[in-house]
């Protein structure tokens, strides 16, 4: 297991496959009964975020659409199980406190260097620490 450090943003803990994304993301772009993202530009596109550890480095999209596509996948289960983002912005870290959706930032770039989809790992946003776990 290889552990790194993070900045909280939103506590909680979480488990579970990475899912990562090398484009920005707007969550009303994402289908709210399925977690599958629609945005036919992105490259998730057809993918679910749902249950997974979502990746990813900025949001995109105005304060309302985020908020709402963040409310509609929570209001449905389909939600990301924990957010780790490079650049947070306020509305995304409104909206992850609010539904308690555990959300960190700040974590060494050898963690992007080293990730990859479906790696296993646990978020522990309340205490800033993201495990790795090792594949049997």
């Amino acid at each position: 297991m290889k552990t790194y450090s993070c900045h909280k943003i939103s506590e909680g803990c979480a488990e579970g496959e990475i899912l990562l994304s090398k484009d920005d993301f707007c969550f009303y772009l994402v289908d709210p009964k399925t977690g599958v993202v629609i945005e036919k530009s992105h490259c998730l596109f057809g993918k679910s975020i749902a249950g997974k550890i979502l990746v990813f480095p900025n949001g995109k999209g105005s304060s309302v659409v985020q908020a709402d596509g963040m409310y509609q996948l929570k209001m449905t289960g389909m939600e990301p199980k924990a957010m780790i983002i490079q650049n947070p912005d306020t509305t995304l870290v409104a909206s992850a406190i609010i539904m308690e959706e555990p959300l960190v930032d700040r974590v060494d770039p050898e963690f992007y260097a080293n990730i990859k989809d479906g790696d296993k790992v646990a978020v522990d946003a309340t205490n800033g620490v993201i495990t790795v776990k090792e594949e049997a």
